[in-house]
């Protein structure tokens, strides 16, 4: 086998010239982090370059490997040695598989060390993702663990109505056990708390920013939300819709709606970043970031297998879930499909708005630490200013249709007394006023001590 084709068949690989015996450490972190995550292979006899430079005595090298494995690597990886020849030259292939018991550690000079892949090294593992391998290795997700609060303490009207509302079905009590959100002993798993209608983990955060421009820089509208899974969903949607434009095209018989967006790849984006968040994150939430040119979603965690999304083709990527009883219930409600395609769809929705360009094909990017999805708008759409039409199709907040309200009674009425209407804070009221100046809907003449508002549509 030529060894370009060899190397092909790695998910991940490192070349060394020769076997270090009196610094182990220095080849047995790669074993440790291959068998933390996808597997891996390490060629003895290639140099950095990847130019075979062959070994003298592959026997030697076979057997020193498995004297060093045994004495430093607990547990032990299950590995394979096979030798290969290239022009006369021979090298060895240390072959590491995937490990069922994680973490692996590398024991010795009076450290016990686990190591991960990131990129083309293996490093330490950080605290959160130690805790991941634990989980990974006792053959638990972070949904599905226990909690200690009780079923009897907590409510779950949002879910039962989203069961009934998305499913047309009749919800009962008894889906909290099948669907693992609650233990045979009355206890919510983590899965649970997040649905549940108080959700007490306080991790479970969204944060939302309409900017001013392309970059981050003033922000025009912001919200934060802490809770229960579908009411941050829901949220996220609303947010979107009140601060993205939809415009219209004049037809002989009607109009023709143009989103700025395809709503279901914002809703796919959005499941796709709770369900598949890296919840052991204690300082991690979802953001939601709308630029003029785009939506930006980013949350706490990478792919689950290791590998990098932009490395990938994502009609091949596998449906690997972190918190599959998540994913499942998701499913259930029909927010997702449990096939894996969301990726997918989220590019063939966007495809099918009128205006796309393959330079507005959405793009997902990832770290070992976060994935992100970018959704850039249809270049098809009108600015709100060139609107021909009423308020309604500009989706407006509530807060910022009350503040309508106001001033169509009182255009002289000022921010302060807006705010102590509404019973917000007089900031709040700033930035609304000024997104609603911003999309067209008001405008302000005369001075700021004598002037007054005007609304345009």
């Amino acid at each position: 086998m030529e060894l370009n084709a060899l190397i092909a068949e790695c998910t991940a690989y490192d070349f060394k010239l020769i076997l270090e015996e009196k610094k182990p450490k220095s080849w047995l972190k790669s074993v440790s982090a291959f068998a933390n995550g996808s597997g891996g292979s390490l060629f003895f006899g290639i140099d950095n370059d990847g130019i075979v430079k062959g070994l003298d005595d592959v026997r030697h090298v076979c057997e020193a490997i498995s004297c060093k494995i045994r004495d430093y690597m607990d547990p032990l990886p299950e590995v394979e040695m096979i030798p290969h020849d290239v022009d006369g030259l021979h090298f060895l292939q240390l072959k590491v598989n995937a490990g069922h018991y994680t973490p692996y550690y590398y024991v010795g000079d009076g450290q016990r060390i686990a190591f991960v892949r990131v990129g083309d090294e293996s490093i330490p593992a950080t605290a959160e993702q130690m805790v991941r391998l634990v989980l990974k290795g006792s053959n638990k997700t972070y949904d599905s663990l226990h909690t200690d609060y009780k079923v009897e303490d907590y409510a779950f009207t949002i879910l039962a109505n989203t069961f009934k509302d998305r499913t047309k079905q009749e919800w009962d009590k008894k889906f909290l056990l099948s669907f693992g959100l609650v233990t045979g002993t009355g206890n919510l798993t983590n899965a649970g708390a997040l649905f549940a209608d108080d959700c007490p983990l306080w991790q479970s955060r969204l944060y939302c920013t309409r900017w001013d421009g392309k970059e981050k820089g003033d922000a025009i509208n912001d919200a934060e939300f802490t809770g229960n899974v579908l009411m941050l969903l829901r949220e996220a949607m609303n947010f979107v819709k009140s601060n993205t434009k939809r415009g219209w095209e004049k037809l002989p018989d009607g109009r023709k709606n143009k989103p700025e967006y395809a709503e279901r790849a914002v809703l796919e984006a959005m499941v796709n970043h709770f369900i598949h968040r890296d919840y052991t994150v204690m300082g991690g939430e979802v953001h939601l970031d709308i630029y003029d040119d785009r939506i930006t979603i980013t949350s706490s965690g990478g792919m689950y297998n290791g590998m990098l999304i932009q490395d990938l083709d994502i009609a091949d990527v596998s449906s690997e879930r972190r918190n599959p009883i998540l994913a499942n219930v998701m499913a259930q409600l029909d927010y997702m499909e449990k096939r894996g395609s969301g990726l997918t769809r989220i590019c063939n929705e966007t495809k099918a708005l009128e205006g796309y360009k393959d330079e507005l094909k959405p793009k997902f990017k990832s770290t070992p630490t976060q994935f992100q999805t970018i959704i850039f708008a249809s270049s098809g759409t009108p600015n709100v200013g060139d609107y021909d039409g009423d308020v309604s199709e500009t989706k407006l907040a509530e807060r910022q249709q009350k503040i309508l309200n106001l001033i169509k009674e009182s255009p002289t009425i000022t921010g302060k007394q807006m705010a102590e209407t509404l019973s917000v804070s007089q900031r709040t009221i700033e930035r609304d006023l000024s997104t609603l100046q911003k999309i067209g809907v008001l405008k302000r003449e005369g001075k700021d001590n004598d002037g007054m508002w005007v609304i345009i549509v």
